[in-house]
C-alpha cells in the first residue's frame, strides 16, 4: 500500500469524524469517479467538514499517477477526508474472474444493522462492525458476512450491497433498512430494471439467484449462505458482464 500523506490528529482520529471513498483503478483511470465524489460531498457536507473539490480530484489524480502499473491497471484507491486531512492509499485489488467463477460464500451476522443511525448511509471511519465481522467471516472460512437491521430486514453485507433474482425481477433492500448506498448499486438501479424492497430471510433464502455488488468487485454471485447452496449463478454472472461494460462507459465520458 502506498500513502501520500501523514495524519493530524483532529475529529476524524478521536471519534471518526471523517469519510472516504474506495475506489476502482483500471488501466490508470479512477472509474465511476464523479458518482464517488458526489456521495463524498454528501457525507463531508452531513458531517460539517469543509473542503475543496478540486483539490480531491487533484489528489486522486496524484494517487493514479503514483500507482505502481500492476496496481494502476487493476487496483483500488482510498480518498479519506476529515476536517485535517486529506490522505490517498492505493493497494491492489483482490477480486477478479476467479472470484467470480467460483461465487462468493457468505454468512448471517449476528450484528444487526441499526437503521435508525444517520450514520450508516454515509461511508464514514465508523466502519468498526464492518471490519470485525468480515475478519469473523474470514477466519470462519466465508467471505462476506450479511446484517439484518433491528427489524430483522435484511440490510447489506460488510462491505457490499446485496441483490436478489425474486420471481424474475431483480430485487434490493431499500436505503431505509439500515444499508450504505454503494455506486455500484447506485449505477444498476439507474441503468437497469431494478426494485428497492423490502427483503427478509426467507426472500434471501428463496431466491432464485443472490449476489452482491460493490465499486472493486463489481457483481459478485454467491454460491452460498452458511453453508446452504443458493440455486443458481448464471445471472450474477452476466450482470457483472454487463456492470463492468456499464462503469467503463461511463467512466469514459
Amino acid at each position: 500500500m502506498s500513502e501520500l500523506t501523514t495524519v493530524r490528529a483532529d475529529e476524524g482520529l478521536y471519534f471518526g469524524l471523517g469519510a472516504f471513498e474506495t475506489i476502482e483503478l483500471f488501466e490508470g483511470q479512477a472509474l465511476l469517479l464523479e458518482r464517488h465524489l458526489r456521495r463524498l460531498e454528501k457525507a463531508l457536507a452531513f458531517l460539517g467538514i469543509a473542503h475543496e473539490e478540486e483539490l480531491l480530484r487533484q489528489r486522486v489524480r496524484e494517487g493514479a499517477e503514483a500507482a505502481e502499473p500492476a496496481i494502476a491497471n487493476h487496483g483500488a484507491l482510498k480518498l479519506l477526508v476529515t476536517s485535517e486531512n486529506v490522505m490517498v492509499s492505493t493497494r491492489a485489488n483482490l477480486y477478479g474472474p476467479a472470484e467470480r467463477d467460483r461465487g462468493f460464500s457468505c454468512c448471517m451476522s449476528a450484528v444487526r444493522r441499526n437503521e435508525t443511525s444517520p450514520l450508516v448511509v454515509h461511508k464514514t471511519l465508523n466502519y468498526g462492525d464492518n471490519i470485525l465481522e468480515k475478519r469473523r467471516a474470514l477466519r470462519d472460512g466465508f467471505n462476506e458476512p450479511l446484517f439484518l437491521n433491528t427489524r430483522g430486514e435484511l440490510a447489506e453485507g460488510a462491505t457490499t450491497n446485496v441483490f436478489i433474482m425474486k420471481d424474475g425481477q431483480l430485487v434490493t433492500p431499500p436505503v431505509a433498512s439500515g444499508l450504505l448506498p454503494g455506486i455500484a448499486r447506485e449505477l444498476l438501479l439507474d441503468r437497469l430494471d431494478v426494485r428497492e424492497e423490502v427483503l427478509t430471510m426467507d426472500d434471501l433464502l428463496a431466491a432464485d439467484e443472490v449476489f452482491l455488488t460493490n465499486s472493486l468487485m463489481g457483481v459478485m454471485p454467491v454460491r452460498e449462505i452458511d453453508g446452504a447452496p443458493t440455486h443458481l449463478m448464471d445471472r450474477g454472472r452476466e450482470l457483472a458482464e454487463t456492470f463492468r461494460q456499464l462503469a467503463l462507459a461511463e467512466s469514459a465520458r
